[in-house]
């Protein structure tokens, strides 16, 4: 019992201690960002006159002695200077008048028209035409209160600071000459040749020309608009570290994350987790948790749940993939198009179409998006895939499809009857979203079920050609036609072969497809043994960095 008693003592020892340093680290804190705070005051010492031309006695205050000509005074290492002055030596005080002048060792000086100074308080009180210089630092207002004990002057009637970097205003300031910060409220200003913030609140480093945004704030350039709650600025360096989902705005582009990266001189910007980049010109918009912008390309790039969503129709085209890539070639030409490159485990859906491949490319240039390494297609109940896919679109919807080499189109009727056509090079052709006619060249194959106009199946027909054309009508076929022609087989519906029912290389990729816009996360693979056929199938090709020019100029 001794032993848990004394246990729990040291316990309870050390928690105290914990909560000690807590409490110690917390009020050092708190001493350190509260500028305001006063330390400890020092002796009184006593303000000596040192010279003027004229002292006389005021008969209405006898305390005052009145000082005219070349005044100047001491206060431990601080000189005053002016043209005339009322000392009160009792007080320990004096009230300054015209071409006032207070210096501080060789780097602080502050000028103005009236001073009033207390020697007990060391408190000095300037108005009118006031300026403070502090090295490369001028602070300018008509009110302005300069604490010694903390090195502390603030303005509370409008003032203006400036340095080599910047111009800074606002309603409300302060200006550590010690720490070289700053603090500005209400209607703040800063104007850079580059750009120009606005603010509430801000916190600014003269030295590191470092602007801690620490509210609501705006920074606008020629070239962007970035909107910004907190985060850090380093208006020498150019670059912004962001928080508190930032915004990035430029030429009808933005980027937005949780926290945002920026270099002006370089023109980049980086965001970070739950990031959107979007652009209202082309109505497309990027997402992940990581994507990078150059305004200069035009280049962007997203990773990390990656998505692209195209919204220039009514609905909505999501694709995710690893690695999402826009390239911009031509820039500022009348050559320009894009370039939209997604890589590994791509996944497409949009309520009209669905895809899955392993990468793909889109061009503006010619509004096609090709697919590569066993892409699969899916419009309504018909399945396309081959070696390689190739979707022309008009206006963000289907035109036609061309697949090269294995190329194989299914449509389902049932859960056990499928139309089916195999080929070496097939296009389809689309028509209000929907597949209307199909042409299919090179080792036709077809296993296609005849049907009544109500939709009734009456047998099935399996046949081989060479070159195969298909015509459809709402969804059935209307039409086909062989070359050369053939007779093929026709099996009534009671006399269906179960060898003959489906070909060889059939498949039916139900469980591939995406269900939704958020399906397109999860990655599901084809079974064992339901690849294509191996051959030298090629891969996305590499971007032509030629092709990158603004201008004209490379």
């Amino acid at each position: 019992m001794l032993e848990n008693n004394n246990d729990n003592l040291k316990t309870g020892r050390h928690r105290m201690f914990l909560l000690g340093i807590l409490c110690l680290s917390a009020f050092c804190l708190v001493a350190q960002v509260n500028p305001n705070r006063r330390g400890p005051q020092p002796a009184k010492s006593k303000v000596f006159l040192l010279h003027s031309d004229v002292l006389k006695k005021n008969k209405k205050n006898p305390e005052a002695q009145i000082l005219v000509g070349d005044v100047a005074f001491r206060h431990d290492s601080i000189y005053m200077y002016c043209d005339s002055a009322c000392f009160y030596e009792k007080s320990n005080s004096l009230e300054a008048f015209d071409n006032v002048k207070m210096v501080q060792g060789d780097t602080l000086f502050l000028y103005g028209d009236y001073l009033f100074y207390d020697g007990n308080a060391q408190i000095a009180q300037v108005r009118n035409n006031v300026r403070m210089e502090n090295r490369t630092i001028t602070l300018e207002t008509d009110s302005l209160n300069y604490d010694r004990v903390a090195n502390l002057g603030y303005f509370f009637d409008g003032g203006t600071l400036m340095d080599e970097e910047n111009v800074l205003t606002s309603d409300w300031g302060e200006y550590s000459p010690a720490t070289k910060w700053s603090v500005f409220n209400y209607e703040v200003k800063l104007v850079n040749p580059q750009f120009t913030l606005t603010s509430d609140t801000l916190r600014y480093n003269t030295m590191s020309k470092v602007a801690s945004i620490v509210g609501p704030s705006n920074i606008d350039s020629k070239e962007n608009h970035i909107y910004s709650e907190l985060g850090f600025y380093d208006t020498q360096n150019g670059q912004a570290e962001l928080l508190n989902r930032s915004i990035l705005t430029n030429e009808g582009k933005q980027l937005t994350g949780d926290s945002l990266f920026y270099d002006r001189n370089k023109r980049f910007g980086e965001a970070f987790n739950n990031v959107e980049f979007t652009d209202t010109i082309n109505k497309s918009m990027l997402k992940g948790d990581y994507c990078r912008y150059e305004e200069l390309t035009e280049y962007a790039f997203a990773t990390d749940r990656a998505v692209a969503v195209d919204f220039s129709q009514g609905d909505s085209l999501f694709m995710h993939a690893d690695t999402l890539q826009l390239y911009t070639y031509h820039l500022a030409t009348d050559s320009m198009f894009r370039e939209v490159r997604a890589f590994h485990k791509v996944r497409i859906y949009r309520t009209d179409v669905q895809g899955v491949c392993d990468s793909l490319v889109f061009s503006s240039k010619d509004s096609c998006l090709t697919m590569y390494q066993d892409p699969i297609l899916w419009n309504n109940q018909q399945q396309l895939l081959g070696e390689k896919i190739m979707v022309y679109m008009n206006d963000s919807t289907i035109d036609w499809a061309h697949i090269q080499n294995q190329a194989l189109s299914v449509e389902k009727l049932d859960s056990v009857n499928f139309n089916q056509v195999a080929g070496k090079d097939m296009k389809a052709y689309f028509k209000d979203g929907e597949m209307h006619q199909v042409d299919v060249l090179g080792s036709v194959r077809v296993v296609y079920y005849w049907m009544e106009k109500d939709s009734t199946l009456m047998g099935m027909n399996v046949s081989e050609t060479s070159e195969l054309s298909v015509f459809l009508e709402n969804r059935k076929m209307k039409k086909m036609l062989m070359k050369p022609k053939t007779n093929g087989v026709f099996y009534p519906m009671d006399q269906l072969p179960a060898d003959k029912m489906k070909l060889d290389n059939f498949a039916w990729f139900d469980y591939v497809r995406p269900l939704d816009k958020k399906d397109i996360f999860v990655w599901r693979g084809k079974k064992e043994g339901q690849g294509l056929k191996k051959s030298a199938r090629g891969a996305a090709p590499l971007p032509n960095k030629k092709l990158f020019k603004k201008e004209g100029k490379e």
